[in-house]
């Protein structure tokens, strides 16, 4: 490990036979101090996405977190350890409550439970620097990220914060996604550098070793794990950073971004385990670095303890532990039979999987507040939903065309009055179940105050534009839903084949106009920059406007039609990353 402070037990080795080569004259004391074991625990969460508050089924929320924290706090510090609390960022963005307040709940509740340090995550600059500059000064925690620059070569954010364990330091490095550069608002990020965590991270290492070294280097980051380092069309995740360095340079890396539990199949670092609530959670280990992450939402909280003894430290237990999440179960009567109802269909419930969490009383009744205060006026009916929910998961719209994705389209198409849609599926945020559609569905599909934008090519611009945009890998948020092009996508060649646009036979000589959210007209997510007119309609009004326009909405009319074909792809839905 780079700059373990070993020279004592290397002496003390050396005075007892099993090696040699030590001056056993040297009068310093430090050379043959023998360090003690010191235990500490590593408590963390991440892509929080302003969920400080529990669902209506009771699971998560920032009072149960606390009191899970607390209560495991003061175990460890019982013992004589020490626990730090890292996120691994994306506090900003998906629920209206916490929205509309800019993450203020959020970032009170971290303060509450008393956080350590954070990640910057690509969602912190959805809003204009100045809300960002906001949280900061109300976070009692450092926002950490060493690859983001401001124009003159400074550092926007902390690179690294050093903690003393008990007389063991720990020098904490922060990594923000390189992608969000293209993940967010153009008109937001202003001068702002983001450069490649791969280069910058021995940097850093090297900056640290003159600051006095560190016995522990760990990273905080927020930029994806992706098993074995396929990142597709993401930029190189957590695996690729690990990878880059020379073993034994970076002890962990707590992260987040890609939302997943990284808990890998036994002996295998290649591939996930099937993890359910409760399961055992083997992290990922690569080239000698711990790689952890906590699914997304506060839904778990990790746990890793560990032991540094001897200049080594060790991985003692892992876990994610459950925050009040809850499963389904069938009812049974007095004889142990599943209860019926009308219908002969087995009636269930839902139970917490384990031991329920009491929510903190103090922070509960703080963020009551905030709630009750984000909750006015988000719940008048806009429209009906009928014929199923509306299909805006994170992994369905990321793979494949859905009826959420299209009708997303086809909401900021009409509102421009284009011959055609196309919707980045980064932008949708989540599924509208069947029933009232109200303007809080609205925000929490769409949060992130887009405008709907028109852009106008020949028939030849917007075949080498679908180009690019079309063969976006799956799994990526620049994966596009598109609507009223008819085309075969050729992922091999990076090429579209188009048959018609609405329902007129496409020509390379004709004059097309497509929406296309602010966002990706700017470049983001990747798309080629284009010139626009921008109809000043934010991303979520323009759906709001659809959703009252139409008034009844059935699900299974914008359920994909067959229109668009990948080619020479292992998926029928999209172009697989390699």
């Amino acid at each position: 490990m780079l700059n373990k402070k070993v020279n004592g037990i290397t002496c003390a080795l050396l005075a007892a036979g099993i090696l040699s080569g030590c001056n056993s004259d040297s009068t310093d004391s430090t050379d043959i101090e023998v360090q003690e074991k010191v235990t500490f625990t590593i408590l963390h969460t991440n892509d929080n996405h302003g969920r400080f508050w529990q669902n209506d089924d009771g699971e998560y929320g920032m009072a149960a977190r606390k009191t899970l924290i607390d209560t495991i706090r003061a175990e460890v510090e019982a013992e004589g350890g020490v626990a730090l609390v890292l996120s691994g960022g994306d506090v900003n963005t998906g629920v209206p409550e916490s929205d509309l307040q800019d993450a203020v709940p959020d970032f009170i509740g971290m303060n509450r439970i008393a956080y350590d340090a954070m990640a910057v995550g690509n969602h912190e600059f959805d809003n204009p620097l100045q809300t960002l500059e906001m949280q900061r000064d109300l976070a009692n925690f450092p926002m950490l990220s060493a690859n983001i620059y401001n124009a003159d070569n400074s550092r926007y954010f902390d690179a690294y914060k050093t903690f003393d364990i008990n007389g063991v330091s720990l020098a904490l490095i922060g990594f923000t996604t390189d992608d969000t550069a293209k993940l967010s608002n153009p008109e937001f990020i202003g001068d702002l550098v983001f450069t490649d965590p791969q280069i910058e991270a021995p940097t850093v290492i090297s900056e640290i070793e003159a600051d006095g070294g560190a016995d522990i280097i760990m990273a905080v980051t927020h930029m994806g794990h992706y098993a074995n380092a396929a990142n597709g069309s993401n930029a190189p995740g957590d695996v690729a950073l690990a990878r880059s360095l020379e073993e034994g340079q970076l002890d962990a890396i707590i992260g987040g971004h890609s939302q997943n539990p990284v808990c890998m199949e036994p002996g295998d670092n290649t591939a996930y385990a099937d993890f359910t609530p409760g399961d055992d959670c083997v992290p990922d280990q690569q080239n000698g670095t711990y790689i952890m992450q906590a699914h997304e939402w506060g839904k778990y909280v990790g746990r890793a303890d560990f032991t540094f003894e001897n200049g080594e430290l060790t991985l003692d237990s892992y876990a994610l532990i459950p925050v009040n999440l809850k499963e389904e179960v069938i009812v049974l009567d007095e004889n142990g039979e599943p209860e019926l109802d009308d219908d002969g269909e087995a009636i269930t419930e839902l139970v917490f999987i384990q031991d329920e969490i009491t929510k903190d009383p103090e922070l509960l009744a703080t963020l009551q507040f905030y709630q009750d205060q984000g909750s006015a006026s988000l719940d008048e009916t806009l429209a009906t939903l009928t014929g199923g929910p509306l299909n805006g998961e994170r992994a369905d719209v990321r793979s494949k065309q859905t009826n959420m994705g299209r009708l997303i389209a086809i909401a900021q198409s009409e509102n421009v009055n284009a011959d055609f849609g196309v919707m980045n599926s980064g932008g949708v945020r989540a599924s509208i179940a069947e029933g009232d559609i109200t303007y809080r569905d609205v925000l929490t599909v769409q949060p992130f105050g887009n405008t709907v934008t028109l852009a106008t090519m020949t028939g030849t611009e917007v075949k080498e534009y679908l180009s690019t945009v079309a063969t976006f890998t799956q799994g990526a948020g620049a994966y596009a839903q598109i609507t009223d092009v008819n085309m075969t996508v050729d992922c091999t060649a990076g090429s579209v084949d188009i048959i018609s646009i609405g329902n007129k036979d496409f020509s390379e000589t004709d004059e097309y106009t497509f929406s296309i959210p602010s966002f990706n007209a700017a470049g983001g997510d990747g798309y080629p920059e284009l010139e626009v007119i921008d109809g000043g309609t934010v991303d979520a009004d323009a759906l709001q406007a659809f959703f009252v326009e139409q008034g009844s909405i059935v699900a299974t009319d914008y359920d994909p039609i067959g229109d668009i074909i990948y080619a020479n792809s292992t998926s029928s839905e999209g172009c697989v990353a390699e």
